[in-house]
């Protein structure tokens, strides 16, 4: 628990002593300080009084712990620290002694803890969020995506398309950083070694845990660096719909689901020979200790549902937004109304109000849309018709031919 308290503190490269013997240290972490990287040796007591012969203890461990830097050293209680114990730290300070111990007692801790939102009784870090990526460019307009799209479309002026329904879905995720160290031997040496840094984001409403997709991966972790306020009032201006769903598990939860995944994804057989020229088989899997969880970064990432109605015909265009970058979830607008077929690579036309692929029109609907191509490009502009019989009587308006002689044409379409 103590890890992810200071990991939240803003503390980096948090991990557990080696388990060896009790050389007094239980946390090891880093600061920087003035551009120079300091370790911190941390003792953790949950004891109702800690004496000086802890911090003392303490003090010996800094001396002998292996690092190139300051070092200073941490003893953190639940209960309370004895008067020698308070004046023994004191004096190190005092004396400017190179390894001075920080005393966080139970108070201490209760009020990191109401900062960082962990619960005492249980050990757990509440996720506290109230930060989002942009859920559109401003830019731009709201619908900007969805006029975008429709330019693929041929025959539809943007200009002519009506308002879409907009909807946005605050959805948490949480962006996890790892470092995995482990070696693995046998009597003929080192046959496996990890030494990994692994990022990945997570999507963490409720119900299990799932590892987002790469190109939704990527946009969150290179737009954190840009999140905005979740204000749902503010974006109930700019949407139809607001919604904002709620982190499904803990911070501390979620740490120990990443590491049990890092453990299976690391887990491999590692073949080798023996002295005695003896083929072995070896399953390396490393330790919950072996994996360090650098950061756990919560934020909400906006997926916004955009629907388009033309005629009778509904067409939805959804994405995960990230300012004026976006993952699409959903194109319902390149796809064809009857074969369901989907592409920006295929030849898409508009014919009275339905998408339609070139190659699945009807001869006859091909020939009405030579037709209306013709009559509408001189004019700029694209109007849509209820059914063919007005699209006809349009044509011959247009241009002069006799409505008779087109159902002619018409109908002399091969089926």
């Amino acid at each position: 628990m103590m890890e992810d308290v200071f990991r939240n503190l803003g503390y980096e490269n948090v991990r557990q002593a080696e388990k060896t013997a009790d050389e007094g240290r239980d946390v090891i972490m880093e600061e920087v300080v003035d551009g120079q990287r300091r370790a911190i040796v941390v003792e953790c007591k949950h004891t109702e009084t800690v004496g000086r012969p802890v911090v003392q203890k303490l003090h010996s461990a800094i001396a002998t712990f292996d690092f190139d830097g300051p070092k200073r050293g941490m003893v953190a209680t639940t209960g309370r620290f004895t008067n020698p114990a308070q004046e023994y730290a004191t004096r190190l300070q005092q004396n400017a002694d190179p390894h001075p111990i920080e005393l966080l007692d139970g108070e201490d801790l209760r009020e990191i803890a109401d900062d960082i939102g962990l619960d005492l009784y249980n050990g757990r870090i509440e996720i506290l969020c109230d930060e989002t990526l942009r859920p559109y460019d401003p830019a731009a307009e709201v619908d900007a995506p969805v006029t975008e799209a429709f330019r693929d479309i041929e025959n539809i002026e943007a200009a002519d398309l009506p308002t879409p329904h907009s909807a946005v879905t605050f959805r948490p995720v949480v962006a996890v950083t790892a470092d995995t160290n482990a070696v693995f031997e046998t009597s003929v040496g080192v046959i496996h070694r990890i030494n990994e840094r692994t990022r990945f984001v997570v999507h963490a409403e409720r119900g299990q845990p799932q590892v987002a997709a790469d190109d939704v991966a990527t946009l969150v972790t290179e737009t954190l660096h840009a999140t905005v306020e979740l204000d749902t009032d503010r974006f109930g201006e700019v949407f139809d719909e607001v919604e904002a769903r709620r982190f499904g598990q803990t911070q501390t939860e979620y740490k120990e689901w990443a590491v049990e995944r890092l453990q299976q994804h690391h887990t491999t057989t590692v073949t080798y020979t023996g002295d005695n020229n003896v083929t072995y088989n070896k399953t390396c899997e490393p330790n919950r200790s072996d994996i360090s969880v650098q950061s756990i970064e919560p934020v909400y990432l906006p997926e916004v549902r955009q629907t388009t109605e033309i005629q009778e015909y509904t067409y939805p265009y959804e994405y995960f937004a990230a300012g004026p970058s976006r993952v699409t979830v959903e194109d319902g607008i390149h796809r064809c109304v009857h074969c369901e077929t989907s592409g920006v690579d295929e030849v898409i036309k508009e014919l009275a109000g339905r998408v339609l692929l070139t190659e699945r029109m009807h001869p006859r609907d091909l020939l009405l849309q030579e037709r209306l191509c013709s009559t509408m490009s001189a004019k700029g502009q694209l109007r849509r018709f209820e059914n063919r019989a007005q699209l006809l009587r349009h044509i011959s308006e247009e241009t002069g031919t006799d409505i008779d002689t087109l159902w002619d044409e018409y109908e002399a379409q091969v089926e």
